[in-house]
């Protein structure tokens, strides 16, 4: 699968973290990298070693979003990507971040009490000891 449009993107995403929601455990990996993909990149030099940590002209942004299936799961898996040019970074994650807030609502919220009560347990019972006077 290419590279999405930016809405179809969002509406994918949308509906991923949607689909998560009866799920007992389900995730998602949201990744992004510097997209170079046949970008120019001049030889090292004494100078500059390493050329490519620092373009002449901003990259591109590759985002990837997936979701956590196992391999025996992996016919099933949905991949997305989407490239983001420079120029568009800020509407795109002002668009991003709606999209994940508006989505956090499906999620279920983690269960702590379990892991609470377990400190509780061992903050309150082990090493407790009591003083009493002696007449």
């Amino acid at each position: 699968m290419g590279a999405l449009t930016h809405e179809e993107f969002f509406a994918k995403l949308s509906e991923l973290i949607l689909s998560g929601k009866d799920d007992k455990l389900f995730e998602i990996f949201l990744t992004q990298k510097r997209f170079s993909y046949g970008a120019e990149i001049p030889k090292p030099t004494e100078e500059y070693p390493f050329p490519e940590t620092s373009p002449e002209k901003p990259l591109p942004i590759l985002i990837h979003a997936t979701d956590g299936k196992f391999k025996e799961d992996r016919p099933q898996r949905v991949k997305l990507s989407t490239v983001v040019q420079p120029d568009e970074l800020d509407g795109f994650y002002s668009r991003y971040a709606e999209v994940c807030k508006g989505s956090m609502a499906a999620l279920k919220p983690r269960d702590r009490k379990t892991r609470k009560q377990k400190a509780r347990k061992k903050k309150g019972g082990a090493g407790q000891t009591t003083m009493s006077a002696i007449p």
